[in-house]
């Protein structure tokens, strides 16, 4: 005895062949559409794992420190090469070293670039010996900048450079001094007042140079 087809509640007859071929088919696409989104979710749910992995879990090294300048050490061979004392600014926690050397030319000057250590204060202060020469050298390297005035500074004289706007490495400020033989200019982006402080730690090694010349 044949089993009699069920009949479907919403047709209130049993489905024809076309109507079980159509329905089964229709499952089947939403089916496979359920089965590729949940595969979707999935595979970011592991992206997002495997970034997480990479992010926290991953071991990182610190990032390479920049090498100190030993100012002392450059300025002893400055001294041999030059047969006379080399300025060595005090540093203390305030400044670090960028750069530090001797340049030649019609003058050979002993540079040392300073800048604050702290990330919150901006500017730089750069410290020019000039070997065997005066002032007349000063507005070489300020744009034609002459002093403009002088103040006291330490007990000593100073030659003042006010630069109308800024030289094309944003210099705004300078002084220098005679010490012996050679001429001391300190010129940079940083205050009158902090270079002031600057130049105040300088002048035990100045008046040592006066006296040795």
């Amino acid at each position: 005895m044949s089993k009699k087809p069920a009949i479907v509640a919403e047709l209130g007859r049993p489905e024809t062949p076309e109507e079980t071929s159509a329905r089964k088919a229709e499952f089947s696409k939403t089916y496979r559409a359920s089965q590729t989104f949940r595969n979707l979710i999935a595979a970011l749910i592991i992206t997002v794992a495997v970034v997480a992995v990479v992010i926290f879990a991953v071991p990182r090294g610190e990032p390479v420190a920049e090498p100190s300048i030993d100012v002392a050490a450059i300025a002893a061979d400055v001294e041999t090469a030059m047969q006379s004392p080399a300025i060595v600014p005090e540093t203390g926690d305030f400044w670090r070293v960028n750069a530090a050397e001797l340049q030649g030319g019609s003058t050979t000057v002993w540079n040392v670039t300073l800048a604050p250590a702290s990330q919150e204060e901006r500017g730089f202060i750069r410290i020019a010996q000039a070997f065997g020469t005066d002032s007349s050298w000063a507005p070489q390297m300020l744009s034609g900048t002459a002093a403009t005035d002088t103040t006291r500074i330490g007990g000593l004289e100073w030659d003042v450079y006010t630069l109308k706007g800024t030289t094309d490495d944003n210099v705004s400020y300078a002084i220098g001094t005679q010490a012996g033989d050679d001429y001391i200019l300190l010129y940079g982006s940083r205050s009158a007042e902090s270079t002031a402080e600057l130049a105040e730690t300088l002048v035990p090694q100045i008046e040592a140079l006066k006296e040795a010349s």
